[in-house]
């Protein structure tokens, strides 16, 4: 089974977020697929079967499967439209979240996902112990997002992982903040999936997307997110969907023996 290894949202590899690709005829079991991405130890493996007209893709982190996974679908569409489909201007994936798009913009792949705005919450005394004592807003949808005042902030949180972990309910955190060079820079953490930062996660933007459209008046933003890889994403808000948009470069191809 061909497998490649995409660092998605960058244009340089070693930054971004690198995504294992597996390209298959047939579905494995749900249990080889999830040692396969044990194995690869990285934040998502995507499984991607060609239906007809459609790709069926499944993404699997390390700890469980995900309903949902923005790299690793741009990392499989970067592989489909290099070496597997190349004239294909959009590409159809069947998943757990619903049908969703890819298409080519210029040098750019765009995403078609679903948007969720969050709802907002109380700030409680341990989103507070979260956030070191920082003041913020809190929001939750899957997970629990913290909007801090600055960008500064959230470049140098430091996470504690057992207190993430410890969260009831919300699977990961999000942090946020307003940006001067971009319009919003954010990190995100899911410890309960074995993955401490998600070096840019394209899913959280499902949220992120509508909340900085309504508070900035703005439908098309540039955001950033400041893990230690770093990854640009070109954000557009259209209703009930978002388009997110980001480049990829390849660092392996491999052969996996299973």
């Amino acid at each position: 089974m061909k497998q490649y290894i995409v660092d998605a949202f960058t244009k340089r590899v070693f930054h971004g977020n690198p995504a294992a690709v597996c390209v298959m005829e047939a579905w494995l079991s749900d249990e080889l697929m999830q040692q396969i991405a044990i194995e690869n130890n990285l934040s998502e493996t995507a499984f991607m079967v060609r239906e007809g007209e459609r790709y069926h893709i499944r993404w699997f982190t390390p700890g469980a499967e995900v309903d949902l996974c923005g790299h690793a679908t741009l990392a499989t569409s970067f592989v489909l439209t290099r070496f597997f489909d190349p004239q294909a201007e959009e590409l159809v994936f069947t998943s757990l979240s619903g049908e969703l798009r890819v298409r080519k913009a210029d040098e750019l792949l765009e995403l078609d996902f679903p948007s969720r705005m969050p709802r907002p919450v109380p700030f409680t005394t341990q989103m507070r112990q979260l956030v070191h004592g920082l003041p913020a807003q809190a929001y939750v949808d899957r997970d629990l997002i913290l909007v801090l005042e600055d960008e500064q902030s959230v470049r140098d949180y430091i996470p504690d992982y057992a207190a993430i972990s410890a969260l009831e309910g919300e699977l990961g955190l999000f942090i946020t903040a307003p940006s001067r060079t971009y319009d919003f820079v954010s990190r995100t953490f899911f410890p309960k999936l074995k993955i401490n930062e998600d070096p840019v996660c394209g899913s959280a933007h499902c949220n992120l997307i509508p909340y900085w459209a309504k508070r900035l008046g703005k439908t098309k933003m540039t955001a950033y997110q400041a893990s230690p890889r770093g990854g640009v994403l070109y954000c557009e808000d259209r209703g009930d969907r978002v388009r997110i948009g980001g480049h990829a470069v390849l660092y392996s191809e491999a052969e996996i023996r299973v």
